[in-house]
């Protein structure tokens, strides 16, 4: 008898405090920032529950300012790490691989990156080798040819890959010339062209502090990470003027409904996009319309994946999702099916979207979707790397702690009638853009169907 009371006293006490936690709002943690008198901005948060320190940092160097050298911001982003100052590529790669750390630089449509985690007693000699990384690569001309014959290879093939280019295709159909329809990566042509001047040029433009950002989450004392950083990064030389942004300038978005056909003559499926004008990252609506896609096309039970898997057996799987940038975006339905059972997806998907227009969501949807969400939202800033992150984005996007610490009660606050409100708003009834990529003997007649067809080859 004993023995079940305790065991009693034991589960209420969980369950209380599961309910307590529950109940609670996801809260930001504690953290600071401050300027460098170069501009460099930098945030630092301590988190002790694991000896180690996640590194996140955004410059204003991604495939918008290429300036038609395609895939120049993507290079030179690989190529910081091709050595130093004062660390040969070899020497580099030893140091940190000796001590069990990571360090990766990467860049996207609109700005460059550098992650990294480590252990927290090695803070010390990888903040120093960051910041050989970020202000004193020296671009060696042997390794910068291995890393563009590189690209070149994984151009050529991803284009036995669909998926990993129909993005591409897709955003120069929606965005023009517009530098948001840069391709990131570039493509063969405009990679064989670049040089390692190329990429001096780019760098020495690029990567300045005034626009830029590190954020420290981890085991360390604030204090002391200040101290450490001002030292290390206040010699970098900030530009005389703040790069333009390209970006803002005005995006004019197709009027039509249009279809991109891309030939790859071996294929046996469609590979397809429906997709239109979507937001920027700032957009007041943005929790809102996060809830709506959810149920429409943004998780395994969605309205979509529903109707094109579960009920029809077209696909294995097919989603919806707002690509959000700094000064615009879009709105994408994404999947793939037969050559035969193409025009029979398309259809599909178009009648799901009708749906949600003509019938709205009832009650019962809504509740499961905004219950779903809010499941999903803690896990995402759960580790050091994944707060790290979260800061650099809160700096690039120009968003506050709010956005944390609100999205709970921004999620309990959306009724019926504001649901309904943002799929008339946000969600595109015309001018689709589509992008299908198959055998284009099998489906041009399909193509048609849907809009002036343009017509390419994935090999071209």
């Amino acid at each position: 008898m004993e023995r079940i009371t305790k065991k009693l006293i034991v589960i209420c006490l969980f369950l209380f405090t599961f309910s307590n936690l529950s109940a609670q709002s996801f809260k930001l943690p504690e953290h600071t920032n401050f300027k460098l008198p170069n501009g460099l901005t930098i945030y630092l948060m301590e988190q002790h529950d694991v000896p180690v320190i996640s590194v996140s940092a955004v410059l204003p160097a991604g495939a918008i300012y290429d300036k038609e050298k395609y895939g120049l911001a993507f290079l030179t982003a690989k190529s910081l790490k091709h050595g130093t100052k004062n660390f040969s590529k070899s020497k580099l790669d030893e140091e940190i691989d000796f001590i069990g750390a990571y360090v990766g630089t990467d860049a996207s449509k609109e700005y460059a990156s550098l992650s990294s985690k480590f252990a927290a007693k090695d803070q010390d000699k990888m903040l120093t080798l960051i910041k050989e990384i970020l202000l004193n690569p020296v671009f060696d001309v042997e390794e910068f040819e291995k890393e563009k014959s590189r690209m070149l290879v994984s151009l050529e093939q991803q284009k036995e890959s669909p998926r990993a280019v129909i993005g591409n295709y897709f955003d120069k159909l929606l965005y023009g010339d517009h530098v948001y329809g840069n391709e990131i990566q570039g493509n063969n042509a405009s990679v064989e062209k670049l040089t390692v001047d190329d990429v001096k040029s780019f760098y020495n433009t690029n990567y300045k502090p005034n626009q830029a950002a590190i954020s420290i989450v981890g085991d360390f004392s604030t204090k002391e990470m200040k101290a450490k950083l001002t030292a290390l990064f206040s010699s970098w030389k900030k530009s005389e003027n703040d790069l333009e942004n390209l970006a803002t300038k005005p995006i004019v978005y197709p009027a039509e409904d249009r279809v991109m056909l891309v030939n790859k003559e071996d294929a046996k499926e469609t590979t397809f996009y429906i997709g239109a004008k979507g937001i920027p990252r700032n957009n007041p609506d943005f929790v809102a319309i996060e809830v709506i896609n959810t149920l429409f096309g943004g998780r395994f039970t969605s309205m979509l994946n529903d109707e094109l898997r579960v009920n029809s057996g077209l696909t294995y799987g097919a989603g919806s999702r707002f690509n959000t940038l700094k000064n615009g975006g879009s709105f994408v339905i994404s999947t793939f099916t037969a050559s035969i059972t193409t025009e029979a997806a398309i259809d599909k998907s178009l009648e799901v979207l009708n749906k949600l227009h003509t019938n709205g969501i009832d009650e019962k949807s809504l509740a499961s979707a905004k219950n779903y969400v809010k499941g999903q939202f803690p896990p995402r800033y759960e580790t050091t790397s994944q707060l790290a992150n979260l800061l650099t984005q809160m700096f690039w996007y120009n968003f506050n702690a709010s956005f944390i610490e609100n999205f709970e009660k921004n999620v309990d606050s959306i009724d019926l009638k504001k649901a309904n409100q943002i799929i008339t708003d946000y969600f595109p009834a015309n001018n689709f853009q589509f992008v299908l990529v198959g055998k284009a003997a099998d489906i041009k007649n399909i193509a048609a169907k849907y809009g002036t067809v343009t017509e390419v080859n994935i090999k071209d």
